[in-house]
């Protein structure tokens, strides 16, 4: 089971203190550092210092860290055209000696668009699938040769195709919970299936969905990693578990149906229940108190240290 970390900037982080985040995640072991793609605060969260991009965070400290892969759970297929997005990409690739993992999605957040200015279009899903296809086709085109896609939404012409990532291929990160299509465009391109804040059982059935998708397109469902991403709020004590989350802003009981929280026993066995009942392998814990270090350090010395 791995255990990558989660933040989301959004509610309020500098560049500085992800950088030490990160840092110090890597320096605990954990699989990989990954950030949302947002432009607006959520909820009662002051948001300062304001909003930061995913790709220049992660640019950053691409030269900053040197293990930890790096990634976006997830960058929104509307806040960018997909050519740029693949340049952006492999770039950051080549920045950090091939760490990168590309979550994608469609997009959903109506008013961080209208306060920065960005269209959101009504019917999001058809770009999001022909920018799947732009991005992966640009970065599979053999160098020497050129790309061309020809969609209702975008247009590529004789395409150079540069730069390449530094992998072979950039792992890509689909998910959520629709029935038919999303498990379809997963089938197709995702290395990585993830179900975000769901109980073992909705993600058992999301994950079946998938698994069923990809044999009827002809793939082996056992190439697909399937992943939850899940609120983290662990103590050593009752006390520290409560303190952890009025820091915040949720309640222990809420957090323990919905999230991984208690003790480390109690998250180990929860965890366990999504091995066995989903077949996850592997689990994105979201943090929202990024200044709490030591939560980090509990986490990965009594519970990560005891999951195979």
């Amino acid at each position: 089971m791995d255990l990558r970390i989660f933040t989301e900037p959004q509610q309020g982080a500098s560049y500085d203190t992800l950088r030490t985040v990160a840092k110090a995640a890597e320096d605990l072991g954990y699989d990989a550092f990954f950030r949302s793609d947002h432009y607006l605060k959520m909820g009662d969260a002051d948001g300062l210092p304001g909003p930061s991009d995913a790709w220049i965070t992660l640019a950053g400290l691409a030269r900053e860290t040197r293990r930890i892969r790096l990634g976006t759970l997830v960058t929104s297929a509307t806040f960018r055209h997909p050519g740029v997005l693949a340049i952006e990409v492999a770039q950051v690739d080549a920045m950090s000696g091939g760490r990168v993992e590309f979550g994608f999605g469609a997009g959903w957040f109506e008013a961080e668009h209208t306060a920065y200015g960005i269209p959101f279009p009504a019917e999001r899903f058809p770009r999001f699938e022909e920018q799947l296809a732009i991005v992966t086709g640009l970065w599979s085109t053999p160098v020497g040769e050129t790309f061309s896609f020809a969609g209702e939404h975008y247009t590529l012409t004789d395409s150079p195709a540069l730069p390449k990532p530094a992998q072979p291929r950039v792992p890509v990160i689909i998910g959520g919970m629709g029935a038919k299509r999303t498990p379809r465009l997963a089938a197709r391109y995702a290395t990585e299936f993830n179900v975000p804040f769901q109980s073992a059982e909705a993600s058992a059935a999301q994950f079946d969905r998938v698994r069923k998708a990809a044999k009827d397109a002809g793939r082996d469902p056992l190439d697909i990693t399937f992943s939850n991403a899940l609120v983290a709020c662990v103590g050593a004590s009752d006390a520290e578990v409560a303190r952890r989350a009025a820091a915040i802003g949720r309640e222990v009981d809420e957090l323990k149906a919905n999230g991984l929280a208690g003790s480390p026993d109690e998250v180990v066995e929860k965890i366990g229940r999504y091995a066995e009942i989903a077949g996850t392998s592997r689990i994105y814990l979201q943090i929202l108190d990024l200044s709490d270090l030591d939560h980090l350090e509990l986490i990965a010395t009594r519970v990560m240290s005891r999951l195979g």
